[in-house]
């Protein structure tokens, strides 16, 4: 039996009375071959995919397991029933009509503005210079930096999974479960900041502590409205520092004055903030289930890594330049203000990918494809990132000199950030939390310890954080099924 036809078989030799052996149709009374009808249910499937792993993971999920298989359709697993029916159809890889509407399709403009208002808080370091002014702190780090770093990470981590969770119900279409977890959440979150950076502020620091209270109250609000999609209002908030930020450079400014131009912005935050979240946070009709706590989790470790390791590119240059230099350095700015342009690029990379497997006829094709758009992706970004630092170092009193090791390491830093990026929105979340805070760990230990020059030590674990990602992104993206989602 072959396909769904019988075969006669043929003439004897010599024969002169018959006609040529041809495949009569099936008879009415038999059974249909149980291999055609998936193909013919499949077909589209079947034409579209660039390889047989593709079809056996649309098995999987359907449910089909291995003993199903073997009983069905007489093949010993999901990956020889995929092999037989990628042969059995033929290629088609049809262009969408119109142009594209994918996901993974966004507008530069609104991703800039979300990386413009991720880089303007850093301008409040600037005003705040004369609360943590004082004598060189711990770890040979100027005064207030580690209670700062404290209640900044701490509100990473917080805001990070609260932001998933948020999302969460949002994908679930549940905007009031989302505005009730981050009318819940956000405060908590502030206060969690404000609690770690006083657990370790030393003596002479307390102004340095009250300065990262406020920057906890205002990172809870400004996740409120990033999530609900406010970045407008959030950038109108911030105007009084992206306008005061720049004479502090140059003038002396008065104390109440300093204190006015770091308080507008943070009250105008919070009062967005409720305004946005309160109306909608009214009970729901109960009955649907919950997102799990747990599948947050990864994503407050990703917070954890990432920021660790954009906090420790601005010590590296408080280093570089000695106790009296100022908290917040121009590698940490071009890196947060890059994360607009990231972002794009990385909408960018997923919908050429999808592009290429549409358009590519094997899986060597399609993984030469992807590796030439990562490598164009990658490479803009990188661009990006040391025209940005190229500008700051210029424009910022005091910074120290970007070449030799200090760019390499920022060059590093934003591999890793952009790498861990990719992974995530590939659903690999785990795995690129887990080796960005397996850096920003042993780059922890090795600033607490004093082992080894900290610049050294930093660029070898940006590199071998590099590494480990190549990996796991070629592993990731080589395969088909993983552009599919």
């Amino acid at each position: 039996m072959s396909g769904s036809l019988w075969l006669t078989p043929p003439a004897p030799a010599g024969a002169t009375d018959t006609l040529p052996a041809l495949p009569r149709p099936r008879p009415s009374w038999a059974a249909a071959d149980p291999i055609d009808e998936l193909t013919h249910r499949l077909e589209e499937v079947i034409a579209a995919a660039v390889h047989p792993d593709e079809i056996a993971a649309i098995l999987e999920s359907d449910g089909m397991t291995d003993d199903h298989i073997r009983l069905t359709y007489g093949r010993q697993d999901s990956f020889a029933l995929a092999e037989d029916l990628y042969a059995r159809v033929e290629r088609r890889f049809p262009e969408p009509d119109g142009p594209p509407t994918g996901p993974w399709h966004t507008g530069l403009a609104g991703c800039l503005l979300r990386g413009l208002v991720f880089a303007l808080p850093g301008l409040a370091y600037v005003l705040g210079a004369p609360f943590l002014a004082g004598p060189p702190g711990r770890l040979g780090l100027p005064t207030g930096t580690v209670p700062l770093l404290a209640g900044a990470v701490t509100g990473w981590v917080w805001n990070q999974a609260l932001s998933h969770r948020a999302y969460s119900w949002l994908g679930l279409g549940d905007r009031q479960a989302a505005a009730r977890t981050l009318l819940t959440g956000a405060p908590a979150g502030a206060l969690a900041g404000a609690v770690a950076a006083v657990a370790v502020t030393g003596p002479g620091e307390w102004g340095a502590a009250a300065f990262a209270a406020g920057q906890a109250l205002y990172l809870a609000a400004a996740t409120v409205l990033l999530v609900l999609g406010r970045e407008k209002a959030l950038l109108g908030a911030l105007l009084p520092l992206a306008a005061g930020a720049p004479a502090a450079f140059w003038f002396d400014l008065p104390l109440p004055l300093r204190t006015a131009l770091l308080l507008a912005p943070l009250l105008a935050a919070v009062a967005l903030a409720l305004r946005a979240v309160v109306p909608g946070a009214a009970p729901g009709p109960p009955g649907r289930a919950a997102p799990r706590f747990a599948a947050s989790l990864p994503y407050g470790l990703f917070g954890l890594g990432t920021g660790g390791l954009v906090l420790y590119a601005a010590v590296g240059d408080v280093l570089a330049e000695g106790p009296g230099a100022p908290v917040a350095a121009p590698s940490a700015v071009a890196l947060t203000l890059s994360m607009g342009p990231a972002e794009w690029l990385l909408h960018r990379f997923r919908g050429e990918s999808l592009a290429g497997l549409r358009a590519s006829t094997s899986a060597r094709a399609f993984r030469r494809t992807t590796a030439t758009t990562l490598a164009l992706c990658l490479g803009a970004y990188l661009t990006v990132l040391l025209l940005l630092a190229a500008a700051g170092t210029l424009l910022w009193p005091g910074a120290p000199e970007l070449c030799g090791l200090r760019l390499l390491t920022l060059l590093l830093i934003g591999t890793v950030l952009w790498a861990a990026l990719l992974l995530q929105s590939f659903g690999a979340v785990l795995s690129a939390a887990l080796v960005c805070g397996a850096a920003t760990g042993v780059q922890s230990v090795t600033l607490a310890t004093g082992a080894g020059d900290p610049a050294l030590v930093g660029a070898g674990i940006a590199g071998a954080a590099a590494v480990v990602l190549a990996a796991l992104g070629w592993v990731l993206l080589g395969r088909a099924t993983a552009h599919r989602t």
